[in-house]
């Protein structure tokens, strides 16, 4: 996918140019290149792949080993412009910690003086609204020891919303969210999408599914593929199928619920046909999968 850097995407964005990050002799990333601008960019690879690494990068948590990046516009390795760029994005990480006695409020307020956001009045305001939009607001009294997972990871993105960032970095972010609470993330972030850039490393799929109009792959700190979720999509055509028998070893295949078997198989034509196939719509898991060999029976 070859992105064209507007003036506006470069402020709001992010541009990585041959990104190393080394632990020791592994390349946790390996020559990235990057162009992000506003809208939701989804993450995916599997465990090791380098997206937590990536993240960090971006969020001037982690020093790259090599190559070159802007975020928002500035250079990470001028003391000044990191300070500025921590200032004005929202990083959630995966594992958030959080002081326990600390109320909701509190913590929020806590990391708002952090960020050096106005004065008393000012900094509540937006604590208020950032507890609202991820409906907590009734609980900001509550202490944090006494909140759910759940909450606590909406508190978290409560505080990555701090400021109305203008680049979002999620890890994850759907972690111990139910349904209901999925539904209301995804609108929330379709809606700072407007005008900010996202990206959201996930392994829920469903989440990229229903929210990125691009998607990255991670394979081993590189990036194995850059496009619109219905790009990957289209690779699987033709290697989805269902089927009443099991497949043999060695095929990604799962027992479903009626007790036929949904196989991801070898390009159309080139598999045996030694048993009946009924062709389906690949999902964008489907199509994940099939890119990364992630899953075999």
């Amino acid at each position: 996918m070859t992105t064209t850097t507007s003036p506006t995407a470069l402020t709001n964005g992010v541009r990585a140019r041959g990104l190393v990050r080394t632990y020791g002799t592994r390349r946790a990333l390996d020559g990235i290149d990057l162009d992000l601008g506003p809208g939701v960019t989804g993450l995916l690879g599997r465990n090791g792949a380098g997206k937590t690494t990536l993240l960090r990068c971006l969020a001037t948590d982690l020093e790259p080993t090599d190559g070159g990046l802007s975020v928002l516009g500035l250079d990470p390795e001028r003391s000044i412009e990191r300070t500025e760029i921590r200032r004005r994005l929202g990083y959630l990480p995966q594992n958030s910690s959080f002081y326990p006695h600390f109320t909701a409020f509190g913590l929020l307020d806590y990391m708002a003086v952090l960020k050096e956001q106005g004065g008393r009045r000012q900094r509540h305001e937006e604590i208020r609204r950032a507890l609202r939009r991820v409906d907590l607001y009734d609980r900001r009294h509550t202490r944090i020891r006494r909140l759910s997972g759940g909450m606590r990871q909406r508190l978290g993105l409560a505080a990555a919303l701090l400021g109305d960032p203008r680049l979002l970095l999620l890890d994850e972010p759907t972690i111990g969210l139910d349904p209901e609470q999925r539904i209301r993330f995804r609108d929330l972030v379709s809606e700072l999408a407007v005008h900010s850039t996202v990206l959201l490393s996930t392994h829920q799929i469903e989440d990229v599914a229903a929210l990125c109009r691009r998607v990255l792959v991670l394979d081993r700190g590189r990036v194995i593929f850059d496009g619109a979720p219905t790009d990957l999509i289209a690779r699987a055509r033709g290697r989805v199928w269902e089927q009443a028998s099991r497949p043999p070893e060695g095929v990604t295949a799962w027992r479903l619920a009626d007790g036929r078997y949904r196989v991801l198989g070898p390009e159309e034509g080139d598999a045996p046909d030694t048993v009946e196939r009924v062709p389906l719509e690949p999902s964008l898991e489907d199509a994940y999968l099939l890119l990364t060999g992630s899953v075999t029976r």
